[in-house]
């Protein structure tokens, strides 16, 4: 083989499986948004239609699409900067020791991570249980009265956002973790024998070589809170009202359970643009690395 047409043997297997599982399926989502496709169309493919922008115009004149954005945004605003923030003060906690009580709590936050989302649903389902519910039984006791965590419009979207938190803290934690572990302890002794306290430490050494690592998270976190589904269809099947309905949980409602797929594949599009340009804009803010 000759030396020039190694690297792209190498990527070459990793380059097709991109390929096909990650731009094939835009652009199919992309022709199938321009068709009138339903469940009579996946059986005769004669029955299909080609109706041009219709399905976006009647995208955004839906208020179905417009609610499922709002909370999608509430979703993003409030999520992902409470994942950030607590995986990384937990993380930074952790890593101030390396004893078996620091290692097993470790394995504890990230837990929810690897747990299956059934059991959460069965477990905050419980917990949010109006009459039933470890929490209203705790606010009882405080002498206050039961709430609606799950059927109520206004508080819904807190409630599960919430679940979603305690579940996406673990693994980010973890990424922390594995970043503290490449801060150079050169800088870490210099910091002391100038003289600098722990939380200065932190705020001047510590945080700015975790640059990259706060990036990536930030990034993945807001891509994932996006797509947010999970906890949206398992707790509340985007109830009630629609007040909790994510925009991918709306798309999955309109494509499989209305089986209207070109429609469908229309806000899957728009889904997709939306996530680039914030993506790209998160990217092109990121400032350049400094030496220290």
């Amino acid at each position: 083989m000759r030396p020039r047409a190694t690297p792209y043997v190498l990527v070459g297997p990793a380059t097709l499986l991109l390929l096909a599982f990650g731009v094939l399926p835009i652009l199919v989502a992309g022709a199938v948004s321009l068709t009138d496709l339903d469940a009579a169309g996946l059986g005769d493919v004669s029955r299909v239609r080609g109706v041009g922008l219709a399905n976006y115009a009647e995208l955004f004149g839906d208020a179905a699409f417009w609610q499922a954005m709002r909370n999608t945004a509430f979703y993003v605003a409030v999520g992902v900067p409470s994942v950030v923030v607590v995986s990384l003060v937990i993380a930074l906690l952790l890593n101030r020791s390396q004893s078996r009580f620091f290692r097993f709590l470790r394995s504890l936050y990230f837990l929810p991570a690897i747990t299956g989302i059934v059991a959460i649903a069965l477990v905050w389902g419980y917990l949010y249980n109006t009459q039933f519910g470890l929490v209203n039984y705790l606010l009882s006791l405080v002498g206050l009265g039961p709430v609606p965590w799950l059927s109520s419009p206004g508080l819904v979207k807190v409630s599960v956002a919430l679940v979603a938190i305690w579940r996406g803290t673990g693994l980010n934690t973890v990424i922390f973790l594995a970043a503290l572990q490449g801060v150079p302890k050169e800088y870490l002794e210099a910091a002391a024998l100038d003289g600098a306290s722990r939380l200065r430490t932190t705020w001047s050494v510590v945080l700015p070589l975790l640059r990259f690592a706060i990036l990536f998270v930030t990034v993945t976190t807001v891509i994932a809170w996006l797509q947010f589904f999970d906890e949206a269809f398992v707790l509340t099947k985007g109830g009630p009202l629609g007040a909790s309905t994510s925009i991918s949980l709306f798309l999955f409602q309109q494509g499989f359970a209305g089986a209207r797929f070109g429609y469908a594949s229309a806000g899957s599009v728009v889904l997709f643009v939306v996530i680039a340009v914030i993506t790209v804009l998160q990217l092109r803010g990121r400032r350049s690395d400094v030496e220290y």
